[in-house]
């Protein structure tokens, strides 16, 4: 999904970084803990936040850390919440983490330009109604690719309902250095280093997910986390020496600070594009999924093209296909065509969704070539051609029966 600079490997490969142990004492550690604070500084900058948790390991974790500050800050003010409102553009670990956090979960529908619904929003959250909600779980950009526009009125409206706003930054990739979710009206969001800041999103990991926090959420971040001393030394925070200046705290998220790896390539990342070259990042990773939306919008259904531009992905249906053909057949048949199929069957409000994030680091002709292949085989399926049902055709795999698959695993090797 992103393009992982080798520059970045060999930082976080270096000795001093690399062959640290989280047990090591705190004075022979200082590098590394001053290295997690500029990080952290970087982070809350290009946020507008007050403060940042490191330890949460990847998105979801951090999304049940943001929740657990949530559910602090409002027990502190004798206060017992129960519901969390989720649009239904948000990604789907937002209602799974909200309900493994205890929260009852309530979709919000999307509008028809798939946006959240802002009146239905409103509506829910006036007077008595909105009295249980801890908070609104939002994705920005959402799933379908869009900005919500009305991000400042919905957080708005969810503080004076006295609830909090936790927005998914996923996708922050398409907005960082442009847009500072913190002037949104943000409370909580996730980065996920692993995405926006250089290594490949997925593949089993490793991952990290630090959240930016408001003002009004910065004293129940969770423990242990870095500080510089007023001696120049920094100093790390646990519940044994915490005392009396965090005794708001909600507790540990992890037995450790953070991801050393993870923390390393994001900052070598950050630095190496400064703050100009990261507003770029955000440029130009929405000019190539806008390149992509419109040049194959002729032949595959854009279910919201005229929703305005898209941010850093591209989405299309398989409504308009030939009979019988569906998306499944277009990803198989891109393994013939030399690519790694695109995110397909999600977001689940579109059907036969094709999801394409080609990322800031694609060129031109890369794009050129993918959007050739996608359209030849959108053509082939609009003809008829009944070879795409069995495709892929040159792989050392064939098509599986991919629900039996899920279903009946073979997990012995004979």
């Amino acid at each position: 999904m992103k393009h992982k600079p080798r520059l970045n490997v060999k930082v976080a490969r270096m000795p001093g970084l690399g062959e640290i142990h989280p047990l090591q004492p705190v004075q022979t550690v200082q590098g590394a803990l001053a290295e997690i604070a500029e990080l952290a500084d970087w982070l809350t900058a290009l946020t507008g936040m007050a403060g940042v948790a490191m330890t949460p390991k990847a998105g979801a974790h951090g999304e049940l850390c943001g929740l657990l500050c949530i559910r602090a800050a409002h027990e502190a003010s004798g206060q017992n919440r129960r519901l969390v409102l989720v649009p239904e553009s948000a990604h789907g670990t937002n209602p799974a983490t909200a309900a493994f956090a205890g929260y009852a979960v309530e979709s919000i529908p999307a509008a028809a330009d798939g946006r959240v619904d802002l009146s239905a929003l409103l509506a829910r959250l006036e007077g008595e109604a909105g009295a249980d909600v801890a908070a609104l779980m939002i994705t920005n950009p959402n799933t379908c690719g869009l900005f919500e526009r009305d991000m400042v009125a919905i957080s708005a409206a969810a503080h004076a309902a006295g609830a909090y706003v936790y927005c998914d930054g996923a996708n922050f990739n398409a907005i960082v250095g442009k847009v500072r979710p913190g002037d949104l009206g943000i409370d909580a969001m996730h980065i996920n280093l692993h995405k926006t800041f250089s290594t490949p999103h997925g593949g089993g990991g490793p991952g990290s997910g630090p959240v930016v926090l408001s003002a009004a959420l910065v004293p129940f971040a969770p423990l242990p986390f870095v500080t510089r001393g007023g001696d120049g030394t920094m100093r790390l925070i646990e519940e044994e020496n915490a005392g009396e200046d965090h005794p708001h705290s909600f507790g540990r998220m992890a037995a450790f600070h953070g991801q050393m790896g993870m923390f390393t390539r994001a900052l070598a990342y950050i630095l190496s594009h400064g703050a100009d070259g990261l507003a770029q990042v955000a440029g130009d990773a929405v000019l190539n999924a806008n390149y992509v939306l419109r040049s194959l919008e002729d032949v595959l259904e854009a279910p919201f093209a005229d929703a305005g531009p898209c941010m850093h992905e591209a989405l299309f249906s398989d409504n308009g296909l030939g009979e019988g053909f569906t998306t499944i057949d277009i990803a198989k048949g891109l393994i013939d065509e030399g690519f790694h199929p695109m995110t397909i069957y999600f977001p689940l409000v579109v059907h036969g969704a094709m999801l394409v994030e080609p990322t800031e680091t694609e060129s031109k002709a890369g794009l050129d070539r993918f959007i050739a292949s996608l359209r030849s085989l959108a053509l082939r399926a609009r003809a008829g051609d009944e070879r795409l049902k069995s495709a892929p055709h040159f792989a050392p795999r064939r098509r599986l029966d991919e629900t039996r698959a899920a279903r009946k695993p073979r997990l012995v090797w004979k």
